[in-house]
């Protein structure tokens, strides 16, 4: 069996054919999942932090539940990106979407026996789907050209905007459903995530062959073999860990302020008089935005570069956090627009910042790589969940968001850097070839 599957896979390495067609139908695997685990997430941002709030009696921790399960998806990560770069996009993906799934199941449990401690494990380990999630992004880009990459991510990303819109929306109708069956409506959402979760882990263990990864590394393989597109090696390392460090440093900030504004809102619309339904609603036009943009965002990454569109996250942030702040609480309309930028500049970052990392990997350890840095977005993104609840506890909803879009203006400063340094390696370069 495993000869069989070895002579498979190496049937791609000569034919161009049967590359393309192999990355279109892992995009379209790839995008089916995404459907689901889009449903997966939103259950987690939409009611978590009403969650805690009801259970803990408090809003000081409200911001907790992002806090751990984007802790426990920093630990997923890490062990998603091991397993993928070890047994190849199939294995890692799928087990940490069930895994997911798994954490969403005991965050039902929790609220129905009333358990802080069992909620606060869940919810942690629910954290796993919000990785695979993010680290499915990746797969589509295996088998893509350099001019393809962000368009990839972009499609993989407007795919998981079906799911994840509907999940929110669909509150009051999970709510109900949880009621009837015994369960605390606001675990309901919950029932949502942990089906959805294990349907696409089952979706990419199931379709998901051969492994795009695998093939892509023994495509590489045979090029080096044959001594195609061999590069100088030392200007490529300077180059590579450049633009690991820009493109984690992009996603990172985006992350922290996009997690902590959005985490309080809920809580903040709740104080003013806000139903769940309009909590829903609000959300689902915020993840809309993080992802449904993301096929125009993909061509604009690849056409006017990655840098560019850094920037215009860093701005877009920016004009949500000043729109967020000066908002009416009681205006649904503002609060709209505010979470609507708050997701696009937040997408921004995401595609531009994803397009930088699979620019600066190699093959032999770009999963490993690729979940070391998405680690440092989960940590992030947890520091920004945990610290909003005591920004607002402490301050008020409209410093959080001030704050939070002035952080965002670091982007600039890091991406003038990344381009003059460019510029001067290219520079030393050139005058060393002429001297030579």
């Amino acid at each position: 069996m495993a000869g069989k599957s070895f002579q498979l896979n190496k049937s791609y390495i000569d034919s161009e054919e049967k590359q393309r067609m192999l990355y279109k139908r892992t995009l379209i695997i790839v995008s089916i999942s995404q459907i689901f685990g889009g449903a997966g997430l939103a259950a987690g941002i939409t009611v978590g932090a009403i969650l805690a709030q009801q259970m803990l009696g408090t809003d000081a921790f409200a911001g907790l539940p992002t806090a751990l399960f984007t802790l426990g998806s920093a630990a997923a990560a890490l062990v998603v990106g091991r397993l993928s770069q070890r047994y190849g996009r199939r294995t890692g993906l799928a087990a940490g979407f069930i895994v997911g799934g798994l954490g969403a199941i005991g965050v039902i449990i929790a609220a129905i026996i009333n358990s802080v401690f069992l909620l606060f494990i869940s919810l942690f380990i629910y954290g796993s789907g919000t990785a695979t999630n993010l680290q499915a992004r990746y797969a589509g880009t295996d088998l893509a050209t350099s001019k393809q990459r962000a368009k990839a991510i972009s499609l993989t990303m407007v795919f998981t905007t079906f799911g994840a819109v509907a999940g929110p929306n669909l509150v009051n109708v999970m709510g109900n459903i949880a009621v009837s069956i015994g369960v605390p409506s606001l675990a309901g959402p919950f029932i949502l995530s942990g089906v959805a979760y294990i349907l696409a882990g089952l979706v990419l263990y199931i379709m998901l062959r051969p492994d795009p990864l695998i093939i892509a590394r023994m495509i590489e393989s045979s090029k080096r073999e044959q001594n195609v597109n061999v590069q100088t090696v030392s200007f490529d390392q300077v180059e590579n860990k450049r633009g690991v460090i820009v493109g984690a440093t992009i996603m990172v900030l985006t992350q922290i302020v996009m997690v902590a504004i959005m985490t309080m809102t809920p809580v903040h619309m709740q104080h003013h008089g806000h139903g769940l339904g309009a909590v829903g609603l609000v959300i689902g036009f915020h993840i809309g935005a993080m992802y449904l943009p993301s096929l125009v965002t993909g061509f604009l990454v690849d056409k006017l570069g990655r840098t560019v569109m850094a920037i215009a996250a860093g701005t877009t942030l920016l004009l949500a956090g000043l729109v967020g702040a000066f908002a009416p609480g009681d205006s649904m309309v503002l609060l709209i627009i505010a979470l609507s930028l708050l997701g696009l500049g937040w997408n921004f970052g995401l595609i531009s910042g994803t397009a930088l990392i699979v620019d600066s990997t190699e093959f032999s350890t770009r999963a490993k790589t690729q979940g070391k840095v998405d680690v440092l977005i989960a940590l992030s993104g947890a520091g920004g969940g945990a610290l909003s609840g005591m920004v607002v506890a402490g301050s008020s909803y409209t410093t959080l968001s001030l704050v939070g879009g002035i952080l965002s203006l670091l982007l600039v400063p890091v991406v003038v850097w990344s381009r003059r340094a460019k510029k001067a390696e290219i520079n030393v370069q050139t005058k060393g070839t002429n001297v030579g």
